[in-house]
């Protein structure tokens, strides 16, 4: 009974501001009450298109019911769907996509992508967007990563390279597919790219990528890509068990060598070297990456590691939630486009994760220590979620049987292969 009288009073109280600016009208209340009552955002929902913007509002409140009730990587769902909600309130004036839109660019727009112009007259999840746009928030949140990741598992065993840049493979194969003549897709080759970066369950990496190329598709990929990492363990798992026999799932693998100090301190000054000699492009995302990592294996610089590791890190999420939220108006939203990015990004993730399980049993013709195919999943960039879940499933077929430390190999080498795949693609299509 409670319940119905609030919600009576709810309703009551809608229907009188929807019905104000008509009051004000025929009473004469005053220019200044009519004026005040034509910008109340309650009347939007019923003019034009105005309904998108209501059901925006719920997607947003859904996804924030899944960011806390159901824990689904509320670190970032949680600010990307307040974002979606506050970018969505009629006459707010938070965000202007027409400021970021490629298209409004094409249609002679004088202040496309103008910083000074955006600051001096945008609202305020522009100019936090700028953070986006510049490519800083994902940079700084892969320092974050770097100070918290350690690269050990994949010094000690260096084959997991293999199968972290094998689970990749679902990127490019989503890439070119999507590139086919078919009216299902219709993709620039850029936004392409884009969606294909879902494949390696990275979302800094997808956030900077789309940023760069189709900045018009950042909400519906952030929300996918973010959907599917907290989604690994259920999609990877019938993915494994179907291409792995049980005789292969109980495959123990020999413990991990210890990795000494000298060689982690050594290992992210080589690979921001190399890498960024070979994929120019990759090398703010690796090079953030790897100092991060560098802050934390050397111990000189405890402090800095820390802070990366919680208070920037911390701040940076907050401010790249909220503005990659902002992007998911209900114009780019609600339409077939977001359908096809979400059942692509899948298709892409199932992918990636497959083609990690088929490298590690094509190593294993050719190796006599044999590798558990189940770690081969785990080289997408979902750290450590993907290595949990191979050793919950090593566990099944053989419960003395531990993974986790195996699989993480190839897991933060997912990392750094989402990274140099982001770069490869910025290369050709930036």
């Amino acid at each position: 009974m409670q319940k119905k009288k609030y919600f009576r009073l709810f309703a009551f109280a809608a229907l009188l501001l929807c019905a104000f600016p008509m009051m004000a009208e025929d009473f004469s209340l005053g220019s200044s009450m009519a004026s005040f009552a034509s910008e109340m955002g309650f009347t939007s929902f019923f003019q034009g298109e105005g309904w998108k913007n209501l059901v925006m509002l719920c997607i947003g409140c859904f996804l924030l019911y899944l960011a806390i009730k159901k824990e689904y990587e509320p670190l970032l769902l949680l600010p990307i769907a307040f974002g979606m909600i506050l970018t969505n309130l009629p006459g707010a004036g938070l965000f202007d996509s027409n400021m970021w839109n490629n298209e409004f660019l094409k249609e002679g727009g004088d202040h496309y992508h103008d910083y000074g112009y955006i600051m001096a007259h945008g609202g305020l999840l522009d100019i936090l967007y700028i953070g986006v746009k510049a490519g800083i928030y994902p940079c700084l949140i892969f320092l974050g990563v770097g100070a918290m990741t350690d690269f050990g598992p994949l010094i000690a065993n260096p084959k997991s390279l293999l199968l972290g840049a094998a689970a990749q493979i679902g990127i490019f194969a989503t890439f070119l597919v999507t590139q086919l003549d078919l009216p299902i897709f219709g993709f620039t080759p850029a936004q392409a790219a884009s969606i294909g970066i879902i494949g390696g369950a990275d979302g800094p990496t997808a956030i900077f990528l789309t940023s760069k190329l189709a900045p018009e598709l950042l909400g519906p990929i952030a929300v996918a890509a973010y959907s599917y990492m907290a989604l690994v363990p259920v999609i990877q798992p019938p993915i494994m068990r179907m291409l792995t026999s049980d005789k292969e799932r109980k495959i123990r693998m020999k413990q991990l060598r210890t990795v000494s100090k000298k060689e982690k301190i050594i290992f992210p000054i080589v690979v921001a070297i190399i890498v960024s000699l070979v994929v120019p492009s990759a090398a703010t995302l690796i090079g953030c990456l790897m100092l991060g990592n560098l802050m934390k294996e050397s111990g000189v610089v405890e402090r800095l590691s820390k802070a990366a590791q919680n208070e920037l890190n911390n701040i940076v999420v907050i401010c790249l939630g909220l503005t990659v939220g902002a992007t998911a108006t209900a114009s780019s939203f609600m339409n077939f486009q977001t359908l096809g990015i979400l059942c692509v990004g899948i298709v892409a993730f199932g992918i990636g994760s497959a083609s990690g399980v088929i490298m590690a049993k094509v190593m294993n013709l050719f190796l006599k220590e044999k590798i558990n195919p189940l770690i081969g999943s785990a080289g997408v960039s979902a750290v450590p979620m993907a290595a949990r879940v191979s050793q919950v499933e090593g566990a099944k077929a053989d419960p003395r049987n531990f993974l986790l430390m195996h699989a993480m190999g190839p897991n933060v080498a997912g990392v750094i292969g989402s990274a140099v795949a982001a770069g490869v693609l910025l290369s050709f299509l930036g």
